[in-house]
């Protein structure tokens, strides 16, 4: 799918009565008492720090079936540091950036290690569009975008169960960080799930209204029909994140944009953040999606703040690469 193509089509929005928020928050209902499953596959050791590769069961009825024979069973990376804690956590939530070899639950790991250095535990799940199985239908207005987008968010969410069963975890110091796609998955889950204390949300598309003003958005739904687009976004109107974002109270929010951008630029980024609930927090840096150095130690400060850990060593934060950004695919 364009990427323009999946902003506007995993964030949509329409004309009927508008449902409550509790009504909307049942749209996502999951079975949070079912077995996890985790499984450790391996473990590696790096510089003292434990690097679980594992799984866990993340299915939503049978969606897992429309999105890839594998789309219930979720790999990760559990990172845990030296000591009984309790430790703050974080799950990080990785981009869907074509052309990009992070494009997968590695893009978070050395800034997850500097983390684990300072006593955080960290959950890093691969996105459900890179599971084994996963086959995209690149066809407009298609209803497996809507089952990924439920089933991420699932998965996330099972995440969240499967940290705060550990004994070594406090619960009341949990945090989500996700980038584009995952930053999208961000701004419903910091609606859905009250257990997490800050949010950041890295170059995502966070509200379908603000989308909808755009020049962007009105030549796409042209592109596709207006009659066929608008009964579509009618009957998915409760996949709007903004309307999820809009509640992420208490949980503070940390929005992170970029000046060069096709879309999710500086400008649109500033209205998103009239949406967000309060406490927020919105930085634009002069770089691509990809962000930057900077935004690496801003986002890295801010969840020391906010979760209550010792700031990492500013060389070790400094060694954390740059990801690179690939060419925008042409629309």
């Amino acid at each position: 799918m364009k990427p323009f193509a999946r902003v506007l089509l995993l964030l949509l929005s329409g004309v009927l009565p508008q449902e409550s928020f509790d009504q909307l928050r049942h749209h996502w209902d999951y079975d949070q008492s079912a077995p996890l499953d985790i499984r450790q596959k391996g473990l590696l050791v790096r510089d003292g720090i434990n690097v679980f590769d594992i799984s866990y069961a993340g299915p939503v009825g049978n969606r897992a079936a429309s999105v890839g024979a594998n789309g219930g069973i979720v790999p990760a990376y559990l990172i845990v540091p030296p000591g009984p804690g309790p430790f703050p956590a974080v799950i990080y939530g990785h981009w869907c950036m074509p052309g990009s070899d992070k494009k997968n639950r590695t893009e978070f790991l050395d800034e997850a290690l500097v983390l684990a250095h300072s006593g955080v535990i960290l959950l890093l799940p691969d996105h459900v569009s890179v599971h084994p199985g996963f086959v995209e239908d690149s066809t407009p207005l298609n209803e497996q975008q809507i089952d990924v987008q439920v089933q991420q968010d699932v998965n996330l969410r099972r995440g969240a169960d499967l940290l705060l069963s550990r004994k070594d975890v406090d619960p009341k110091r949990l945090a989500y960080v996700g980038h584009s796609c995952d930053a999208s998955a961000g701004a419903f889950l910091s609606g859905l799930d009250k257990r997490f204390k800050a949010i950041v949300i890295m170059a995502g598309d966070v509200s379908f209204e603000v989308d909808k003003k755009t020049k962007d958005f009105q030549d796409y739904r042209q592109k596709v029909g207006p009659a066929k687009f608008d009964a579509f976004t009618e009957k998915y109107c409760w996949q709007d994140g903004g309307k999820y974002i809009s509640h992420a109270a208490p949980a503070a929010v940390f929005l992170q944009y970029a000046t060069n951008e096709p879309f999710l630029n500086g400008e649109i980024a500033k209205r998103y953040l009239d949406v967000v609930s309060e406490p927020k927090t919105l930085k634009i840096y002069d770089a691509p999606h990809a962000l930057n150095a900077e935004a690496t130690r801003d986002r890295i400060t801010f969840l020391a703040t906010q979760l209550s850990f010792s700031l990492p060593d500013a060389k070790a934060v400094s060694s954390v690469p740059v990801l690179v950004q690939p060419p925008w695919p042409q629309q």
